[in-house]
């Protein structure tokens, strides 16, 4: 096992900047799951760190070892890609030994580390099958499995989960988050999908643009985004936001008249000052739906999802310009068209500045 040290990575392809200058220390058994829209540069640096793309500049470090310029098969690096990559005409078994035999190992120690993977994945009765004989959650146990065996310092896992359906990413998410517990070794997963990041992750990076927006634990990052584009890609539904100008400022909290003209209140630490232009962000979660004169912000029903647990309710403010979503508890009943009126609690405003950078 070995912690990362990444410094100053930067890679183009042709005039098209991809990564532009990432730094990042990853500890010793840590999960870190990188994030971000499609084309924001976590795959090219996956990729990067592996050794199977070449940075323009910057250095990749993995136990303290400089291995910018070591080719892949060395730095003691697994992957496992999106693409399961077995043998077709291999069993379960070979496919997961074939690393080792090219190697030169023994007969007796590849039966061994194939046996002790199989049992941490649970799928010593598969051993004798062949790739086509698998489920999808039962061939990517294998790719994992033909990782393990390997006993890399770092796994790196590039959307591993995306061809497989619904029921089975949720159940293969606790697999290998018993797995990172079991092994205790360094992890490094890429995703776009932000509950596999949140549900995974002990670390999250947030990346756009090919730079780091924002490191930090998940809920860290859910309750405290450091701008408004983190604030926007973590959480389902994303957050909700609204345009506003201060009017008053009292201590810590202040009112902020909103572009359709109502007024609420919310606090910050920062100092702000009377006419500054803000954007309030809240979570679906946080928002209170009454009736019509009973909140702050008047508002008119546009649609209901019923999740069955809760509710989801579309809202359009009086500005025309802005969508709201609010969860609220399944048993209340909106129609489409009512009027009705949204409260929230002044602390749970996020504020972000004009340049939109949160204002904590």
């Amino acid at each position: 096992m070995a912690g990362l040290e990444i410094r100053g990575i930067r890679k183009g392809f042709g005039q098209q900047r991809i990564l532009r200058g990432i730094d990042l220390d990853i500890a010793d058994g840590e999960f870190v799951v990188f994030v971000g829209p499609s084309g924001c540069g976590k795959s090219t640096l996956l990729r990067t760190i592996c050794g199977l793309e070449t940075s323009d500049e910057g250095a990749v470090l993995i136990g303290g070892r400089d291995m910018t310029n070591v080719p892949p098969a060395q730095r003691g690096i697994a992957m496992v890609f999106q693409s399961y990559a077995l043998y077709p005409h291999m069993t379960v078994y070979d496919n997961m030994g074939f690393a080792l035999r090219l190697a030169g190992l023994a007969p007796d120690k590849i039966r061994e580390k194939v046996m002790r993977a199989a049992a941490v994945l649970r799928i010593e009765a598969l051993l004798q099958r062949k790739p086509k004989e698998l489920s999808g959650g039962q061939r990517q146990r294998v790719a994992i499995g033909r990782a393990i065996v390997r006993q890399p310092e770092v796994f790196l896992f590039d959307e591993p989960l995306s061809n497989l359906d619904a029921a089975l990413r949720v159940q293969m998410r606790i697999e290998l988050k018993n797995l990172h517990r079991a092994l205790g070794s360094t992890m490094i997963y890429v995703t776009h999908d932000q509950v596999e990041a949140m549900t995974l992750a002990d670390r999250i990076v947030v990346l756009r643009g090919g730079v780091v927006e924002q490191v930090g634990a998940p809920l860290a990052l859910y309750q405290r985004p450091a701008n408004l584009f983190v604030a926007g890609f973590l959480g389902s539904p994303a957050m909700n936001f609204i345009g506003g100008r201060i009017e008053a400022v009292n201590g810590p909290e202040m009112m902020v008249r909103l572009a359709g003209g109502a007024v609420v209140a919310a606090t910050t630490r920062a100092g702000l000052s009377t006419g500054a232009g803000v954007t309030l962000g809240v979570r679906a979660e946080h928002m209170t739906l009454a009736v019509s004169g009973g909140g702050d912000i008047p508002v008119t029903i546009q649609a209901a999802e019923l999740l069955g647990d809760a509710s989801y309710i579309y809202l359009t403010p009086d500005d025309g310009a802005t969508q709201f979503i609010a969860r609220v508890d399944a048993e209340a009943h909106w129609e489409r068209g009512q009027m009705a009126a949204v409260r929230v609690a002044p602390d749970r405003w996020h504020v972000f500045d004009s340049d939109g950078i949160a204002l904590l």
